[in-house]
């Protein structure tokens, strides 16, 4: 259908849908005081009882049938294009009200020559006659079908009188001025109607229009995440491979200038894992997999760690990192925490060119503000909402990757919402910032043996190590690595050929090291409950993965098994396969 008719009937519809809106009170209104004034004029004697009843039963009829009809449109429910015979119908009703108080203006004072009664009946058939105008005008068919016959058959009936006295001239004067006024007000009332009626159709297109580019922003945006995953996946395979050769490298004697090399390709390997963990780190937080485990724990040596850690840092650029000591403990998930200030503290070093850097907190109504202050360029007022969206960076057109990748911030943004720990700024250009958050503080004591390092008797352990992935260059490289850490290594592609290799050697594994994405729909979860099986015990294992996508990363988070997104770096991965090859030691000595 045409747009223009369509519009049309919407506002048909809107103004038909008006008139029922109001019509249940005006008519009652009006019927009541028919009978108020029928009955009056009865019994002062001015009015003959039959004329009367019937004048007002009359009135009262034009008003059920208009209640009657407001019933059934209420119950049908109609569509904009069915307004016409609604409208028509009630139109045809109004103007039999109207003829019926246009006739009882002239009719029930005719046989009177009582000025006051005239004046009485015609006061009451112009108030109702007003009493229109908000309740008829939104479609103005009806309104002048019951304006016009209740005013009119007056101003005639006053004009053909043949005794005119001076109050009676007045009189018809004024009925003329309120005649013209309020019917000049009722199609301005009806313009008014149209007007904002049209402006709530415009309304609404826009908020449709607007749903429905916020639906294709988020098609786009989930098309955009499913070709990031994708390719997410493909890249980290080899760099990935890259860092475990690398490692595997570093255990053969060479001369100085491949040493020189071996370190710079290094360099470059840990840049790309920092790409690929930031992006990992978005894609999580987005799909919702990351668990919050809230713990009790001091602040102060979470704050000296990451200090000491950028200590160096700050020393090559003359800068002064200073931290303030506090004896508060907080209440919430440490790792999570941990990566919001150290984001936070790494930017303000990195853009703090003199001066120094200030990491201290503020206790206020059970809460623990940590702050981190600089003395850097500042932040302007229209880029404060900016800095925290994906790859904005400020002072940073060439996208120089020593300055970040602009991520830093979006993480911390959804880091202190999944925290439920509100993230501030207050910045002056050109004299510094100062980017906080806010953390509970606990009501018990923190365990002060909660975080001890395990990591001798864990570099103590050795055994055998079973690898499964479907990347040939990724076997070797695993191989070549946990091989010079002087584990035993079974290496296979599938899950069919490492049972095999099993039954062969005979030997119960220690750890295995699957990848989550096998070739023909193979997962590495079931590859590991296959494998646990197979050797009738609960072997420790972990899952290796490059895929960022929503629900893959959801199953595998549920699966319960350690999960290590690629490219892990050399020193995690040797942490963990440390780590739990030291609690399968312990569980099961072989």
């Amino acid at each position: 259908m045409d747009r223009s008719i369509v519009l049309k009937n919407r506002l048909r519809a809107e103004q038909v849908a008006a008139l029922f809106q109001h019509v249940a009170l005006g008519v009652t209104g009006a019927a009541s005081g028919a009978l108020v004034l029928a009955g009056s004029m009865i019994q002062l004697g001015a009015l003959d009882l039959v004329k009367g009843a019937s004048w007002a039963l009359y009135i009262c009829a034009c008003a059920a049938a208009h209640i009657m009809l407001w019933r059934l449109y209420l119950h049908a429910k109609p569509n904009d294009d069915q307004w016409k015979i609604w409208a028509l119908v009630f139109t045809a009703i109004s103007a039999a009200e109207g003829v019926g108080w246009g006739w009882g203006s002239v009719s029930l004072v005719g046989n009177t020559d009582r000025f006051s009664l005239e004046m009485l009946v015609m006061v009451v058939t112009l108030s109702v006659a007003g009493g229109a105008i908000p309740a008829f005008s939104s479609y103005l068919p009806a309104f002048f079908a019951f304006f016009l016959p209740a005013t009119i058959p007056s101003i005639f009936w006053s004009v053909a009188s043949k005794d005119l006295f001076p109050e009676a001239l007045v009189m018809l004067l004024l009925m003329l001025i309120f005649t013209t006024a309020m019917g000049g007000l009722g199609v301005r009332a009806n313009q008014s109607f149209k007007e904002l009626v049209n402006l709530r159709i415009r309304t609404d297109e826009l908020a449709d229009d607007l749903l429905k580019q916020k639906e294709l922003a988020e098609q786009a945006s989930l098309a955009k995440s499913s070709f990031l995953a994708a390719a997410s996946h493909d890249l980290r395979q080899p760099v990935h491979a890259l860092g475990l050769f690398v490692g595997a490298l570093r255990a053969i004697a060479m001369p100085p200038e491949g040493v020189r090399l071996i370190e710079r390709i290094e360099e470059s390997v840990v840049a790309m894992d920092g790409l690929f963990s930031a992006i990992l780190d978005i894609s999580r937080l987005d799909a919702g997999v990351i668990e919050v485990r809230p713990e009790a724990f001091a602040i102060q040596p979470l704050l000296d760690r990451i200090c000491a850690d950028y200590a160096g840092e700050a020393r090559e650029k003359s800068i002064t990192l200073i931290r303030c000591r506090c004896s508060a403990t907080i209440l919430t998930d440490p790792p999570l925490l941990e990566r919001i200030l150290r984001n936070l503290v790494s930017n303000a070093v990195r853009h703090t060119a003199s001066g120094r850097v200030l990491v201290g907190c503020r206790r206020s109504a059970g809460r623990v503000r940590v702050e981190v202050w600089d003395t850097g360029p500042g932040i302007p007022l229209h880029e404060r909402e900016r800095i925290f969206q994906e790859y904005f960076q400020l002072r940073n057109p060439e996208r120089d990757r020593s300055m970040g990748l602009g991520l830093g911030l979006a993480i911390v943004r959804r880091l202190g919402i999944l925290l439920d720990c509100p993230i501030g700024l207050r910045s002056q250009p050109g004299q510094g910032s100062c980017f906080s958050v806010e953390v509970p503080m606990a009501t018990g004591p923190a365990d002060p043996a909660k975080f001890a390092a395990t990591a001798s008797t864990a570099e103590a352990a050795r055994g055998l190590i079973v690898v499964v992935d479907d990347e040939a260059a990724i076997r070797d490289a695993m191989y070549s690595l946990l091989t010079s850490w002087g584990y035993a290594v079974i290496a296979a592609g599938s899950g069919a050929e490492v049972t095999t290799l099993l039954l062969r050697s005979a030997r119960r594994p220690d750890l295995i090291i699957c990848d989550y994405r096998l070739r023909e729909e193979e997962n590495g979860i079931d590859v590991v409950g296959q494998l646990r099986r197979q050797c009738k015990g609960d072997v420790p294992a972990m899952l290796i993965t490059g895929d960022t996508a929503a629900d893959r990363l959801k199953e595998a988070q549920a699966s319960g098994l350690l999960l290590l997104h690629k490219p892990v770096p050399n020193g995690k991965l040797r942490a963990a396969v440390a780590n739990l090859i030291a609690v399968s030691a312990q569980a099961s000595p072989h």
